[in-house]
């Protein structure tokens, strides 16, 4: 079963991509989600990126899906986020998968504007991100790593310490 803080950060991402405000996840909320990152999708192709944000329906629609009415349940994502710790290779895919699209200038780094574009696409708003990206920034060098942003992934849905870093990788936790 979930922690409380678990299903506060769980419940905090299901309202962001639940665009139409329904209680459930259906594949018209990732093609919004897809048409938000499409918008900032600087130099990356942007139909590459919305096969991968778009790409992530089917995936957790066969993992967590189990009424078959071809929408996703918070319940039904609290259940399947309970099982990440034990699926660190898929957490670590879908991290990689986060960071290609994060990675706007395709260099291979996260910097601090576009970890500030992922919150903003993210939330369809603009964000504050000046005291969050340090935190992420382990080695205090200007930018995050694909290793750094897995482990920030990794700590965000499998991870149960609120004092983590990754705590922050969708931003300040609200509810």
């Amino acid at each position: 079963m979930a922690s409380e803080f678990q299903r506060r950060k769980i419940i905090g991402v299901f309202r962001t991509m639940d665009v139409d405000g329904d209680g459930q996840l259906t594949e018209g909320d990732f093609q919004a989600l897809a048409q938000r990152w499409m918008a900032v999708a600087g130099s990356v192709d942007p139909e590459r990126l919305a096969s991968v944000m778009t790409g992530w329906w089917p995936v957790l629609q066969a993992a967590s899906d189990h009424d078959g009415g071809n929408a996703v349940t918070l319940d039904e994502v609290l259940h399947v986020v309970e099982g990440l710790g034990d699926m660190a290779d898929a957490v670590s895919g879908t991290a990689d998968a986060m960071f290609e699209a994060i990675d706007l200038n395709g260099d291979g780094l996260i910097s601090r504007s576009e970890y500030g574009a992922l919150i903003e696409t993210w939330n369809g708003a603009p964000a504050a991100t000046d005291e969050i990206f340090p935190r992420l920034d382990l080695d205090g060098d200007g930018h995050l790593t694909r290793d750094e942003f897995r482990i920030h992934w990794t700590e965000f849905w499998a991870g149960d310490n609120p004092n983590a870093p990754g705590t922050y990788v969708f931003g300040v936790l609200t509810e």
